[in-house]
């Protein structure tokens, strides 16, 4: 079973547009989505590994559990971000963005140094009922909020965030709105639904599992699908397959345990990889770089 079959769909097509650094990384976040409910606490200006030291990075908690807001500033030097099995909703130049799911890293489009970004990071599988589409049809792609929503929905929201003096709030709010809307949908029965459902309980089930390192097979058993079944469920849901949301969830963890200062021997036993060499060959295979680069010691 191909991890990334069912590549596309209706918006397979379209390019990335870039958020111009803004996207946040692993280890940026506190609350990776696991079913906990806890957002990120407010970093100051602590960056992201991906961002660098001199970029100027903060996020809180939102009042949407699971999800982190965040906002950014770019610097000159232009870092690439990371695969998080996460989604965000992007403010920036006027502009609103959709960053998908990655599956290595995404290098943003430049620039001007000072330009700000808003984000709203949504944990993994919450975003799909948000934007409308499926996860899988966002895969690796950076697209304009224009191509999922009405334009004139677009403009609407697009018009309070640079009229009022709290974007972050507005993003906010219509991520809260559109969770309802998706909720009533699903309320209603299948014959009302016109977009994907919000993330349900076997859905972070699911994305708590894969973060513990289970077995495919035994996380399909526990949620009670087939294994065929759980697959599309996690394309629809996380924008991969269960083998690769693992991995992007373990390379989170041992980014974020790396981070802590602990030597890269003892990452990987307390991430779950095989051994230390198994470890070097994920980070350089999701990140495209290795382990020290990532910290800003290489």
């Amino acid at each position: 079973m191909g991890e990334e079959r069912d590549r596309g769909g209706p918006h397979g097509g379209l390019g990335r547009t870039g958020e111009g650094g803004a996207r946040a990384v692993p280890g940026a976040r506190t609350g990776r989505g696991d079913g906990a409910g806890n957002g990120g606490a407010d970093t100051g200006s602590a960056a992201p590994a991906g961002h660098g030291a001199h970029t100027a990075y903060r996020e809180r908690a939102s009042r949407l559990s699971g999800a982190v807001l965040w906002t950014h500033a770019t610097s000159a030097t232009t870092r690439p971000v990371l695969p998080d099995g996460c989604t965000d909703l992007i403010w920036s130049e006027g502009r609103l963005l959709v960053a998908g799911p990655d599956t290595g890293p995404h290098l943003p489009d430049a620039a001007p140094p000072g330009t700000r970004h808003i984000g709203l990071r949504f944990a993994p599988g919450q975003g799909p009922a948000v934007f409308g589409v499926p996860a899988r049809e966002l895969r690796d792609l950076r697209v304009p909020l224009a191509d999922l929503w009405p334009a004139a929905q677009v403009r609407e929201l697009a018009g309070r965030m640079a009229a009022g003096g709290a974007p972050d709030r507005v993003l906010e709010e219509t991520a809260v709105a559109r969770l309802r809307a998706a909720a009533d949908r699903t309320a209603a029965g299948p014959a009302a639904r016109s977009a994907p459902p919000p993330r349900s309980g076997r859905t972070a089930a699911i994305a708590a599992a894969l973060d513990r390192g289970r077995p495919v097979a035994e996380v399909a058993r526990a949620v009670a699908l087939g294994e065929r079944q759980l697959h599309r469920h996690c394309l629809d849901a996380f924008g991969y397959g269960p083998k690769t949301l693992t991995r992007v969830l373990r390379f989170v963890r041992a980014l974020g345990l790396a981070r802590s200062g602990m030597p890269y021997a003892h990452v990987a036993a307390c991430a779950g990889y095989a051994d230390q060499a198994h470890l070097a060959r994920e980070v350089k295979a999701l990140a495209g770089a290795p382990m020290g680069v990532l910290l800003g010691s290489g």
